[in-house]
């Protein structure tokens, strides 16, 4: 066997490589623009400036929204009593054996509410039935008229108030002056017999 006595060859490198760097320039030189050190210097002032106004505002809406929750919660419409309407009127209770002559509360409120509506709207009731074999009916008779108004606790009695309104106007606009009753109970419609 023989052997090699040269030395191994060592790998050329590519002749003529482009270099990034141009001859006589520096790396610096290749981004637009240097920064000095006085502008770094006010850039890390207006960062600082900008996380300290941020913290500022924070606290600052957190306690204007603290005060705003204290303020709903101590304002005076949160300790405004509420006042019942008291009815006026004659109560009649028709099934009062049944009953024991006891009124709900809820029933007494209900008569009083449309009373005052009605007065708003310048209908003056003179008396409210509860008819027997109803739970939630009540019969309003009104002032210069035969017949009454048939309503019921579940409807609002603003808008039982302004139904009873428009349907006596109508039947003045139709020359009724009479009738045995108006009924009130449904949304958006009213009857007469």
């Amino acid at each position: 066997m023989k052997q090699n006595s040269e030395a191994p060859k060592l790998a050329r490198r590519a002749a003529n490589r482009k270099s990034t760097i141009k001859s006589g320039r520096t790396i610096g030189e290749q981004r637009e623009r240097l920064e000095t050190a006085s502008e770094r210097t006010a850039l890390h002032k207006k960062a600082k400036l900008h996380r300290t106004l941020r913290i500022v505002f924070t606290v600052i809406g957190f306690i204007i929204g603290i005060a705003l929750i204290i303020w709903l919660c101590t304002s005076p419409t949160g300790n405004t009593m509420i006042v019942p309407y008291e009815p006026t009127i004659e109560i009649v209770d028709e099934d009062a054996a049944a009953t024991g002559g006891r009124i709900s509360s809820r029933t007494k409120e209900y008569i009083g509410q449309v009373e005052a509506d009605f007065r708003e709207l310048g209908i003056i009731p003179l008396k409210a039935v509860l008819p027997t074999g109803t739970i939630r009916e009540i019969d309003f008779y009104i002032e210069d008229y035969t017949g009454f108004i048939k309503t019921t606790v579940d409807r609002g009695s603003g808008v039982t108030a302004e139904d009873t309104e428009r349907m006596l106007r109508y039947l003045e606009s139709i020359g009724v002056s009479d009738f045995q009753y108006i009924d009130v109970r449904l949304d958006g419609k009213a009857y007469w017999k």
